[in-house]
């Protein structure tokens, strides 16, 4: 088991424009409660096939955020199915998985507490939680969670990280400005880097 395998979360969710702003509070409110961010983008090997990389990110993260909101059908008229399948994978390792897989918590979010009757029901017995589609609520329901998986560790509230989030929003331009970077050519290592160096020396 990896020496910070306590502090590894693996986020699910969408990855594209649309969702962009969600996860990248999602991002944020992780790295400001003191966890590392694991996902499908922080690697690019076109020599290792998706699948591995993401069992491999599954297998090394004791904790997981899955964003099952963005299911719809797309101009072909067929369903996103890579975070349920994304969920399944990380509920299958600690199921059957021994050690310390056993100890596996995720927090699973839609933008309706119980909108996954209607495409995934075989999760009922899950808690749900539901984001409403608003990065703030987001920021405060992962915070909460978050907050619970370590009793002893000190974490401000929802409220004082989503305010601590504009403020980041705020220097992000100046930020990319430094680095010679504009704001929409940020790469996943870009932003992961500019935010855990911001958090670092403005901690909330």
């Amino acid at each position: 088991m990896p020496e910070d395998f306590g502090n590894d979360v693996f986020i699910n969710c969408p990855f594209d424009e649309d969702y962009q702003p969600f996860f990248h509070a999602l991002f944020f409110v992780v790295v400001a409660c003191g966890y590392r961010v694991r996902c499908a983008l922080e690697v690019d090997n076109g020599a290792q096939a998706r699948i591995l990389k993401i069992l491999g990110i599954i297998g090394e993260s004791p904790f997981g955020i899955h964003d099952i909101s963005r299911t719809e059908l797309n101009a072909k008229g067929l369903p996103r199915f890579n975070m349920p399948l994304e969920l399944g994978m990380f509920l299958g390792a600690k199921q059957f998985g021994r050690g310390h897989h056993r100890k596996k918590a995720c927090l699973i979010l839609d933008r309706e507490r119980f909108r996954y009757h209607e495409f995934i029901s075989d999760i009922a017995g899950h808690d749900i939680h539901a984001h409403q589609d608003d990065p703030k609520t987001l920021i405060v329901v992962v915070r909460n969670w978050l907050r619970g998986l370590v009793p002893d560790r000190s974490v401000p509230g929802g409220e004082a990280i989503y305010e601590h989030y504009l403020l980041f929003l705020r220097d992000l331009p100046d930020l990319c400005d430094k680095l010679r970077i504009k704001p929409d050519e940020l790469t996943y290592a870009d932003y992961a880097n500019i935010v855990s160096r911001w958090v670092l020396h403005n901690p909330p």
